[in-house]
């Protein structure tokens, strides 16, 4: 009981903390104050929890990153994204899906608690939300296998759960909430040039469309991540040759191929930042390991979201219009 008077308390004073924030109204220069009030919250929520905070802003992050590009989940607007259902909240045998009596919810099984105190159990506030999550998560453990089991039986699948500790190994290595730079992927002293290719037709290996955009340099040229994320992929394709394949904490996986090689000691597992060096420009591919020659050097980039259940590859050269310009 104690422990949970606890939660209670320290619960209050973070809502106490965030209510004052016009969330939706929050001007662009006024984004840093979001940043570090989240941040607030789920360092204060690893006190109470023992929960590591970026596991608990990882699972935030995924939320609210799945939900613009689902058409079965709401954008939620507050400071905090995580979405329970109806029916997971008030539990699936319940006869009242919109029930907000922590009691009866408890009673079927739930998810939904009181996490401000106010007596309801309300799955659009966010305090209640949080405290109902992380109360999920506590059932099973705070190490990383104990969390990652957690979140394999609450999404049902292994990958969100993979995904969500590639974030939280993200956000835990720079300790910050803010990774939004994006850089070019070749340096800007290269010559090279580009223009968009999306969607051309290929043939060696069966007729598939090109889902990415060649940017065609000197051989050997580096080439850069364009985002702070987590190494996924590293090695060879008969596609893409020698690729690397990179997440952000956006969800959108980077692909970058054809390579010559990667950077000394880069392996699978690493971290990484705008301009890091991964690669060199090469004609890898096409063929088994170590072809190369079948067409001129360049890189193939290529970008994919996740959505929770399905991946699917978006035109880059937009992206990389904006990050040329910003770089000139």
């Amino acid at each position: 009981m104690r422990l949970l008077n606890k939660r209670l308390i320290c619960t209050l004073i973070i809502i106490s903390l965030v209510s004052t924030i016009p969330i939706q109204s929050l001007a662009k220069g006024e984004q840093d104050d979001l940043f570090q009030t989240r941040m607030e919250l789920y360092k204060t929520m690893d006190n109470i929890y023992q929960i590591p905070w970026y596991y608990i802003a990882a699972i935030d992050q995924y939320e609210r990153n799945i939900q613009p590009v689902r058409q079965d989940l709401p954008i939620k607007k507050g400071l905090i994204s995580i979405y329970f259902s109806k029916e997971k909240w008030a539990g699936f045998l319940n006869p009242n899906p919109e029930d907000q009596n922590p009691m009866r919810i408890q009673f079927f099984n739930g998810f939904g608690v009181d996490g401000d105190g106010d007596g309801l159990a309300d799955r659009n506030n966010d305090a209640d939300v949080l405290v109902a999550f992380l109360n999920y998560l506590s059932r099973y453990g705070t190490t990383k296998d104990s969390l990652k089991n957690a979140l394999m039986d609450y999404y049902q699948s292994e990958l969100p759960a993979k995904i969500i500790d590639e974030i939280a190994l993200i956000y835990k290595t720079f300790n910050t909430l803010q990774l939004a730079e994006r850089v070019f992927p070749i340096p800007k002293w290269n010559s090279y040039s580009y223009r968009s290719t999306w969607g051309d037709t290929r043939g060696w290996g069966g007729r598939r469309i090109h889902e990415g955009t060649d940017i065609f340099a000197s051989y050997g040229a580096a080439v850069r991540s364009v985002s702070y994320g987590y190494v996924e992929v590293l090695g060879w394709n008969k596609y893409g040759g020698w690729r690397v394949g990179i997440r952000d904490t956006n969800n959108i996986y980077y692909y970058y191929a054809h390579l010559t090689g990667f950077k000394k000691g880069l392996k699978e597992g690493d971290i990484v930042k705008p301009g890091d060096v991964i690669g060199y420009v090469g004609s890898s591919g096409y063929g088994s390991p170590g072809t190369q020659g079948k067409f001129p050097p360049h890189l193939h980039f290529g970008m994919y979201k996740y959505n929770g259940r399905h991946e699917w590859a978006f035109d880059p050269t937009p992206y990389l219009r904006v990050w040329e310009r910003k770089r000139k």
